[in-house]
């Protein structure tokens, strides 16, 4: 493939890491997979590099793009290394896991395990949506049982969608991109730095003052199942409070999924916070009754193309 323009070589040497080719670019990172070569493990490494503020210069090392930038750059080389920090101290099978925190090339880098496999974007692309519910119940309550883990440490994601969501062989997910994680029980007027994504955040990260919570990331949960089924992100949560055109997924899919499913994905995407569930706990025991509830089966061998091999 070819290398973005600020990316780092393959072959380049971020000791004892050796960059094999970029995956992914951001407006504020660039995403490698690189080898250890102490153990010759693959690793996923995440480089601060805010390309509006800085630029890779021809001895690889990081500067700014003039003065003005000093203060906003340095202000997210301390939100890069509280994500790194936070995730270093969360321990589940269903979030990434940091193992090395550094700094060369005059920015940070993190230092992340490998997990084969592809996003749920990719899979919401490939099949146009329509994602059944065995799919959809391999995917989610593993997802939030690694969320309930991220909130009992105080903590919010804040940027769930497809995108942040790897979807390993099997079947198993990882929730990724921790870019926007926040302390809980804070206004949105704390934030340095606010991370919308648009069909996934609900009304109050919008605002300055937006009292978010537990039940903001319920919010995204919800719009993220929600796309599983249209196949695209639901309107925006601005646009459905000027005008609200996004028909129940109670309505939409009655016939396709079972009513505790269909009902969860409603009860999350409630544009009053007041009216979700408030904490992952809550939000569970619908998952829990629609694990029991009959639905149609998916197209024999499904679940083998989604994911690589069958689950359960």
């Amino acid at each position: 493939m070819s290398e973005k323009p600020h990316s780092l070589p393959p072959g380049t040497t971020l000791a004892p890491f050796v960059v094999e080719k970029t995956l992914s670019a951001g407006g504020f990172s660039i995403v490698y997979l690189a080898i250890n070569q102490d153990n010759k493990e693959r690793v996923v490494i995440k480089e601060y590099l805010p390309q509006k503020m800085a630029r890779r210069d021809t001895d690889g090392s990081v500067i700014l793009n003039g003065a003005e930038f000093t203060d906003a750059y340095a202000e997210g080389r301390k939100l890069f290394h509280h994500e790194a920090n936070a995730l270093r101290k969360l321990h589940h099978p269903n979030i990434v896991h940091v193992t090395h925190f550094f700094e060369a090339n005059g920015t940070l880098y993190m230092v992340m395990d490998y997990k084969p496999g592809t996003n749920l974007q990719n899979f919401i692309k490939k099949g146009g949506g329509g994602l059944s519910q065995k799919v959809i119940l391999t995917l989610f309550p593993p997802l939030l049982d690694g969320l309930r883990v991220v909130h009992e440490a105080h903590m919010l994601h804040l940027d769930i969608k497809p995108g942040n969501i790897h979807v390993q062989p099997g079947g198993a997910p990882l929730l990724l991109d921790f870019g926007a994680v926040h302390r809980t029980q804070m206004s949105r007027q704390f934030q340095p730095r606010s991370v919308i994504t648009d069909g996934f955040s609900p009304p109050e990260q919008y605002k300055k003052n937006g009292y978010i919570g537990p039940w903001t990331d319920i919010y995204a949960v919800g719009a993220t199942i929600r796309a599983c089924m249209d196949g695209c992100p639901p309107p925006s949560a601005n646009l459905r409070k000027e005008k609200d055109t996004l028909k129940p997924a109670a309505q939409a899919y009655a016939k396709k999924y079972s009513a505790s499913l269909l009902q969860a994905v409603d009860w999350a995407m409630e544009l009053d916070a007041l009216l979700r569930p408030q904490s992952i706990d809550e939000y569970m025991e619908l998952f829990e009754k629609a694990a029991i509830e009959t639905t149609p089966e998916p197209k024999k061998g499904m679940l083998n193309r989604l994911f690589g091999r069958k689950t359960g």
